[in-house]
């Protein structure tokens, strides 16, 4: 933001630290001049299966929201999950729980990746039938490794759809085919989701970012 000149969105976990270690992130952040946050839970340590709340920490991102905001002037995003979060028991708890993040005062919510975009219209469609009327920007990650994407989908909940699993299956020996494919998915959702009027899109880069350049070309073509 400050070198470069692009509005830039700091991403906190609850994960593995206590209230005052946060406070003292968030004075960092603050002091950077970042004005944007994105509060998560955050995923378990790698090598661990299960969110642990840390000792005078947060087991959730409401709480995370709720101590941001009182102390610091933050816009704050925070995540939700079309296919519902795999934490979660059924859909209307994961709707519940969203509901409370935007309650304690998140802006805008950012969703999981999705592979078919029913999913994220159902689910920005489940959320004003409950009252919650902020922006829900959809998240994308072109498909550029399969076997990386089935083990991101195992954790999140998500699911890719059985025609495109099978195309990415038939091709997965020739990386330069899949990355084709999942390419072209993306572009065909995100041509999808704008004709619809989103309000924007979040792509997953995982510091791939040519993909999402290639994307973009296309988009404004």
């Amino acid at each position: 933001k400050n070198e470069i000149g692009l509005e830039s969105m700091a991403h906190l976990t609850c994960v593995g630290h206590n209230s005052n270690e946060i406070r003292s992130i968030l004075e960092s952040i603050q002091e950077q001049g970042v004005d944007n946050l994105l509060a998560l839970r955050g995923d378990p340590p790698q090598g661990e299966t299960e969110f642990v709340k840390p000792e005078n920490g947060f087991g959730f991102a409401s709480e995370l929201v709720e101590f941001a905001l009182k102390q610091f002037p933050f816009c704050i995003g925070v995540a939700g999950y079309p296919e519902v979060h795999p934490a979660c028991l059924d859909l209307n708890q994961d709707l519940e729980h969203l509901k409370k993040k935007i309650f304690f005062g998140a802006s805008f919510v950012v969703t999981q990746l999705f592979f078919d975009n029913k999913f994220y219209f159902e689910f920005v469609n489940n959320l004003r039938g409950i009252g919650v009327e902020v922006p829900v920007i959809p998240g994308i990650m072109p498909i550029l490794n399969l076997s990386q994407i089935k083990r991101f989908t195992k954790m999140c909940g998500a699911t890719v759809p059985s025609d495109l699993l099978n195309r990415l299956e038939s091709v997965q020996d020739n990386p330069e085919s899949v990355r084709k494919i999942g390419i072209d998915h993306a572009t065909a959702q995100c041509e999808n989701l704008l004709s619809h009027g989103v309000p924007g899109i979040h792509f997953y880069t995982l510091n791939r970012s040519r993909a999402t350049l290639s994307i973009l070309e296309r988009l404004n073509a």
